[in-house]
């Protein structure tokens, strides 16, 4: 899928549950392409809206001012037919095409941008997650009724992106009186891209028809539907993927190296495997007991088998990582060590800070409290289950008592929202030339990303800094500097960066693997193999 500028996103990269939809028949439609959705989202609603499946299907049904070239990565021209940026870097100004259309057919204008910035700055919006990236902007003018111009307080190394990126919604659909995080348009959304919501038909698919009346030409879509099929077994899913039900899915590690490399499989489908900005870990919740010392997180750091569960569980198919960034990315600091899976050091760490079996029954214990918690996973999940597991086995031997809970995915955003967890495995998929604020910055911790409450003056205010300075190279000194503080402060047990895995049908053709990965818009439809 194309790359466009982008918000850091939960990104869960495996979700599992129980698959009660309709069997689907393979498409008589050459022209429709199934997509396989791994969770079902909680909303459509563009500023609400958090995890990579929102992102994914939105993708296809908005546009944006401006996006990335798929080739260099390059800004150019999108709903904004140009721009200019002042020399101080402080005023973004944008002129708008004039012969875009909502879908509702009402025409796209200069008050969407304003009315799309005034509701992510609005407290009673759920969009902390956005807020975070225009928090320094101080005006938004309106010129004309295709020319705005933003003015930002102090420089930010990514305002082209954000400002550019700024996830338009129609003011007129949304702007009625009715509750904004609620509201209706977040089930059936009206945008102005490629593609057309249709349907959604709840635990089962979400429908999107081309827009025939789009506005861009050279992107014209060949593909006239996209199905988006809810299957939240990975299992379930290759399953109807090797029968024809599904065109287009991600495969897991054992799925790419085991099971897909049949002359019938690979007659069919085509495989590709590339790299995004990602990477896996495990969050301790730092306002638990058990979390809030950093040599027990460099305990539990040194209990988790990290290589052998990138061999065991991923087939190899990874890069093991030590810090909030990509390891493919500058911000990386490749000189830090990774961290040794060593349960004598553990130990001697734990005793160190006070967890000791004091009364014998062989679980670690300080001040009357058990070292006994919670490690939430996604329900049904093989690889977060597997991983539970070894952890829940390692952490035994410890001392440490580890209960697995599973909760359905809508459940388990809340229970991170609210902060009512104590540990868990996720990933995080992120745009290039990161921004790490959204999720460490300590403002962060109670309405943010930053789910853990990992607070460190230091890290904030290299944080700060390197928002402000243009210069690569010097930000890459600030944000290595920062990646050390993490490191040794040990928030996450971080566990790899793992490449997207991608089978899809040879019916498809013209298919290009970029840097940020595949373009659907560019597919042509030819003959099923």
């Amino acid at each position: 899928m194309q790359r466009r500028p982008s918000f850091i996103v939960l990104a869960l990269l495996v979700i599992a549950g129980l698959f009660s939809a309709c069997e689907v028949q393979a498409p008589k439609d050459p022209h429709t392409l199934i997509y396989h959705l791994g969770s079902e989202p909680d909303t459509l609603n563009r500023l609400t809206a958090t995890d990579a499946y929102e992102g994914r299907i939105n993708g296809f049904i908005f546009d944006s001012l401006i996006e990335r070239d798929n080739a260099t990565l390059e800004f150019k021209p999108k709903m904004a037919k140009s721009w200019e940026v002042s020399d101080d870097k402080l005023v973004y100004t944008f002129h708008l095409r004039d012969d875009i259309k909502w879908h509702d057919g009402k025409p796209f204008n200069a008050d969407d941008v304003i009315y799309t910035f005034q509701k992510i700055m609005d407290e009673k919006v759920d969009a902390p997650h956005l807020r975070v990236y225009y928090k320094d902007i101080k005006n938004l003018e309106k010129l004309d009724d295709y020319t705005v111009r933003f003015t930002y307080a102090i420089p930010y190394f990514k305002a082209l992106e954000f400002v550019g990126g700024i996830p338009i919604i129609p003011k007129h659909v949304f702007d009625d009186g009715k509750d904004f995080n609620s509201h209706p348009a977040g089930r059936f959304p009206i945008g102005n891209g490629p593609y057309k919501f249709k349907r959604w038909d709840t635990g089962s698919q979400i429908v999107l028809e081309r827009n025939e009346e789009y506005w861009d030409k050279t992107k014209f879509p060949d593909i006239r539907r996209i199905v988006f099929k809810i299957i939240p077994d990975d299992i379930v899913a290759f399953q109807r993927l090797k029968k024809g039900d599904l065109d287009m899915d991600s495969l897991n590690p054992k799925q790419w190296v085991k099971q897909s490399n049949t002359p019938t499989f690979e007659k069919l489908f085509a495989k590709h495997q590339y790299y995004t900005p990602s990477y896996r870990y495990v969050g301790w919740n730092l306002r638990r007991p058990y979390f809030q010392d950093k040599k027990v997180r460099q305990a539990l750091a040194r209990l988790i088998n990290r290589q052998g569960i990138l061999k065991n569980l991923e087939y190899g198919l990874g890069k093991l990582t030590t810090g909030p960034f990509w390891i493919f990315g500058y911000e990386y600091d490749q000189t830090l060590p990774q961290i040794p899976f060593d349960p004598a050091g553990a130990k001697k760490l734990l005793d160190e800070a006070g967890w000791i079996d004091h009364d014998g029954d062989g679980i670690r214990d300080k001040d009357g409290v058990k070292f006994s918690f919670k490690f939430l996973i996604p329900s049904g999940a093989e690889f977060y289950q597997n991983l539970a597991t070894i952890m829940k086995r390692d952490f035994a031997e410890a001392g440490i008592e580890m209960e697995i809970q599973t909760m359905e995915w809508a459940t388990f955003v809340q229970q991170l929202n609210s902060r009512d967890f104590d540990a868990v495995s996720l990933a995080w998929s992120f745009g290039y030339d990161e921004d790490p604020y959204q999720v460490w910055h300590s403002s962060q911790a109670e309405k943010g990303s930053n789910f853990v409450g990992f607070q460190n003056g230091e890290a904030d205010r290299l944080m700060e800094e390197a928002r402000q300075v243009f210069d690569k190279d010097k930000r890459a000194e600030l944000f290595h500097q920062m990646h050390r503080i993490i490191y040794d402060e040990q928030p996450y047990a971080f566990l790899y960066s793992g490449p997207a895995l991608v089978a899809r049908s040879r019916r498809f053709e013209n298919v290009k693997v970029y840097p940020g990965g595949v373009d659907i818009l560019e597919w042509k439809v030819g003959k099923q193999p």
